[in-house]
């Protein structure tokens, strides 16, 4: 068996104990090779899943690497799964999370000055989901922390890097499209300035990329009524 197999053999291997991405750097070192020649052998792995058709496909995200179920196959685990209750983000932390995603890094002050409301359990509950986190402090007074998203993000939104954002036009046009009883299941931007967001980074994933909202487990929650600012919360759990 020649070097390169070897090595893409334990990638494998330690792609499936690992769990989580593993990054072509730890990969880099953990070999003694280059960072370069480690990625390559991740993606000819990627090439060698996606050419057989495997019911197991391997992500990058972020110039990381993990396994996954084939998109294909999701009707058959749900049938072997028990259900678990899921809940989509709610509009405020859709329309948070979009704010950040373009205008990053960002302070919660910027967030809530094109909102026009205040975000901060909003912005509590994306960072326990792991979908934003602190990027440093801003250099204005006071030093507030900025705000930039996360792998989680990436993973949710199936994008492999955050260039892969599309265009913040592309989305506009999208807007008004409702999906069933009335509920628009795009980004959520109706609330939020266009022209404050162009001003924040772009990409090209596709539009069906863009408007697909991460469903993330979520504990049982109460029936009854609440207030409008625990149910803007309420994705956040």
């Amino acid at each position: 068996m020649s070097s390169r197999k070897i090595i893409k053999s334990a990638i494998e291997s330690m792609m499936l104990i690992w769990g989580e991405p593993l990054a072509a750097k730890d990969i880099a070192d953990i070999f003694n090779i280059e960072r370069k020649e480690a990625y390559e052998c991740c993606r000819e792995l990627m090439e060698e899943y996606e050419q057989e058709g495997r019911g197991i496909v391997i992500r990058e995200v972020n110039r990381a690497f993990q396994f996954t179920t084939r998109p294909e196959n999701l009707p058959y685990i749900e049938r072997l799964c028990t259900p678990v209750r899921r809940r989509r983000l709610s509009q405020s932390a859709l329309e948070t999370l979009a704010i950040v995603a373009y205008r990053q890094p960002v302070t919660k002050g910027e967030i809530e000055a094109i909102r026009g409301i205040r975000c901060d359990r909003v912005m509590e509950g994306l960072v326990k989901k792991g979908l934003v986190r602190e990027a440093g402090r801003s250099d204005t007074v006071g030093r507030p922390i900025l705000y930039g998203t996360t792998d989680e993000f990436l993973k949710q939104f199936g994008f492999e890097t955050i260039r892969e954002l599309p265009d913040i036009r592309d989305i506009e046009g999208l807007l008004d499209e409702e999906g069933p009883e009335g509920e628009t299941d795009s980004v959520v931007l109706q609330q939020i300035s266009l022209d404050e967001l162009a001003a924040g980074k772009t990409g090209a994933a596709s539009e069906e990329d863009a408007t697909k909202a991460p469903e993330v487990p979520e504990e049982e929650a109460p029936e009854e009524a609440v207030s409008e600012e625990d149910a803007t919360a309420g994705g956040e759990g």
